[in-house]
């Protein structure tokens, strides 16, 4: 089953369960990845699910964040709920220092040597941590190594 079809499931199960905010995450989600396949013409593989995923993670931690400054706890901790939801359909996100054990090794096979090969080292690193990691932090790792 892909991971489009376990949404599908899912929601179904949530109303079963009269599960409202998981219902409301997965719907959300569900129209997401919708939009984004009729705009790119094409139907989606599990790949490019994560991808939505993980914009739509991101999206929760920048409200939560907004929430919380703007003083309304309430609102932060349904977002936080949301994420938590969404993140069990990601695959499970490498550890720090295991990204920083696949940034030195990238970096030595690539040969860079200064700030200038950020990109290269970046090229070659994302296809391998796609959906197992932030980018932003593989880019501050990247950026820790070569200094």
């Amino acid at each position: 089953m892909g991971l489009k079809e376990k949404i599908d499931e899912d929601i179904k199960s949530a109303m079963r369960a009269k599960e409202e905010l998981k219902l409301s995450a997965l719907r959300m989600v569900k129209a997401a990845i919708g939009n984004a396949e009729i705009a790119k013409k094409k139907s989606f593989i599990d790949e490019d699910v994560f991808a939505i995923l993980q914009t739509a993670v991101k999206q929760r931690k920048d409200s939560a964040e907004q929430f919380r400054a703007g003083n309304r706890p309430e609102l932060a901790e349904k977002e936080t709920a949301e994420i938590k939801i969404l993140e069990a359909y990601l695959p499970t996100q490498l550890g720090e220092q295991e990204l920083r054990e696949l940034v030195a090794k990238v970096v030595s096979e690539t040969g860079a040597v200064g700030a200038k090969d950020t990109g290269k080292v970046m090229g070659k690193l994302m296809p391998l941590v796609k959906g197992k990691a932030d980018g932003g932090l593989v880019n501050r790792l990247v950026r820790e190594i070569l200094k």
